[in-house]
């Protein structure tokens, strides 16, 4: 008893304080990941959330969040719900929420999102669409 009555206080602070306990992604823990020194060329399809650490030659397309990690690397389209960009991209981003674009990103190409977040030092060249409407 006095256990449950612990962990439902220690689960309050955590809320209380904004601290969130390591979550599941939005498709249930499962996600792809092509890891740094791979290279595709063609396009991928995904359902689920995506780090890529590696080269793709084509478009990607993912219906959950992908992450191009620091060494990632894609020339071609990416469309997205949710993208977290550390490496560089060569196309258009579309993405129907949130994109972020970190410090060590390298965007060419057009950016069409509902929100957009840039670090300092990221560098896009590009045009930016944004809507409250899904692009």
């Amino acid at each position: 008893m006095q256990r449950r009555t612990a962990v439902r206080l220690q689960q309050t602070i955590r809320n209380m304080m904004g601290i969130k306990q390591k979550e599941e992604n939005t498709n249930g823990g499962l996600h792809n990941t092509l890891a740094t020194g791979t290279t595709v060329k063609g396009n991928i399809q995904t359902e689920t959330d995506f780090r890529l650490d590696g080269k793709v030659e084509g478009d990607v397309s993912c219906s959950g969040k992908i992450v191009i990690g620091p060494k990632g690397n894609v020339t071609g389209n990416i469309v997205s719900a949710n993208a977290e960009i550390l490496g560089e991209v060569e196309g258009s981003v579309h993405v129907s929420a949130k994109l972020v674009l970190k410090a060590t990103a390298v965007i060419k190409g057009d950016i069409f999102a509902q929100t957009l977040e840039i670090e300092p030092n990221a560098r896009f060249n590009g045009v930016c669409k944004m809507s409250g409407e899904s692009s």
